[in-house]
């Protein structure tokens, strides 16, 4: 059970990372090239990273068949969303606040938010009553 556990997480994480890679490049296109204000150009990777994330974690973290494939991504996405709430102040104090990169800052926040989306995600959205 402690192994399958650590390898969803493993595999979340990898997935995350994915998801990071997104939203990096989807941050820094609108940010540096369309001069999208910074916090408005997280939402924009945040968001195209969330849809990525979910149909990999369904399909390869959790293995998951539920045929509730719209309750189940609303409950991913609320997970997300309250995520990105943490991200947000995350982000805006450790680079408003603290000075720290902005791109740093952002890293840092994706780091602590892990902690909550895997467990929220596990206990939440892909347990299937399990």
């Amino acid at each position: 059970m402690m192994w399958k556990l650590l390898l969803s997480a493993l595999k979340f994480g990898l997935v995350g990372l994915i998801g990071m890679g997104i939203d990096f490049l989807l941050t820094w296109i609108a940010k540096e090239k369309l001069h999208i204000n910074k916090f408005v150009a997280n939402g924009i990777g945040f968001t195209v990273a969330v849809f990525n994330n979910y149909i990999l974690n369904r399909i390869w973290t959790f293995a998951n068949k539920n045929p509730q494939v719209l309750q189940q991504f609303l409950h991913f996405l609320t997970i997300s969303c309250i995520g990105l709430a943490l991200n947000t102040l995350f982000l805006y104090l450790f680079h408003q606040k603290l000075k720290l990169n902005f791109y740093f800052s952002k890293l840092l926040a994706i780091g602590m938010v892990f902690v909550w989306n895997f467990s929220a995600n596990l206990i939440f959205t892909f347990n299937d009553g399990k």
